[in-house]
């Protein structure tokens, strides 16, 4: 890759995630800030970047639309969409959509909940294996190979006390998770969110999605999010089949009380 394209990639991330001054974006690309304006006048040119009213640099309105119309094609956010806008109005709760893609789980789609305050994910960002109950449920399903594979970068770091810091104990939990039907997020990158996730099947019978309904612990604790797993299992169900899964609705073999 050229340097003149890498710099430019960088520039648009970097803005992306906040606004920027001329400086921020020329000591981030350790560049003098007549070399750095030039980069962003062409960028801005292309409607990748625009220049807000304070000076600094933001995303362009080129790259919002362009982003839109990579999310359009995604064929599986736009047949699941509809769904995911029902069980977010339904329960009030975040609702998010992820996907295997290589070796990673990534959100491909998410609805915002009633009074939804702040949290890290976004969509296109990847779901952190050892917190995220959506890349846990995605990830429990797979065979031991590609498994493997997603543990090969995890990183397991410590958020909260009860985020799974070890190898094994994500090992457990994804046993865990396969053999209820459901994968949980116990406060385990914010300790205020908690989050229940289930598997969506596609036409092949491989879970290559899931969806996961994520809650203020204050608003609804884990034993409220479980007492809803037959809303969330439906919602699944509905998408699997839009997918083209042929299969039917699987009952966990493990009770409520068993967890």
């Amino acid at each position: 890759m050229s340097q003149t394209v890498a710099r430019a990639i960088d520039v648009v991330t970097l803005v992306s995630l906040a606004s920027r001054s001329l400086g921020e974006v020329a000591d981030h690309l350790k560049v003098h800030k007549s070399t750095a304006l030039r980069l962003l006048q062409t960028l801005e040119e292309g409607g990748f970047v625009r220049r807000l009213g304070d000076g600094r640099y933001g995303m362009g309105f080129e790259l919002i639309a362009l982003g839109q119309i990579a999310l359009d094609q995604v064929e599986a956010r736009s047949l699941a969409h509809a769904h995911l806008q029902g069980l977010a109005s339904k329960t009030g709760h975040t609702v998010h959509f992820g996907q295997l893609i290589g070796n990673q789980v990534i959100y491909i789609d998410k609805v915002d909940g009633h009074g939804t305050v702040a949290m890290g994910s976004r969509i296109g960002l990847t779901a952190k294996i050892n917190t995220a109950s959506v890349a846990k449920a995605i990830a429990a399903y797979q065979s031991d190979s590609v498994r493997a594979k997603l543990l090969v970068d995890a990183v397991f770091e410590r958020y909260t006390r009860t985020t799974l810091a070890t190898r094994q104990e994500l090992i457990d939990d994804l046993d865990r998770t396969r053999a209820r039907g459901w994968a949980e997020d116990d406060g385990e990158y914010e300790e205020y969110i908690n989050c229940i996730a289930l598997p969506v099947y596609d036409a092949r019978g491989s879970v290559t999605y899931g969806i996961s309904i994520t809650a203020l612990r204050a608003v609804a604790s884990l034993d409220d999010l479980r007492g809803q797993l037959p809303l969330f299992r439906d919602v699944a169900h509905h998408i699997s089949q839009n997918l083209g899964w042929k299969g039917h609705e699987w009952t966990p073999p493990n009770s409520l009380k068993a967890i």
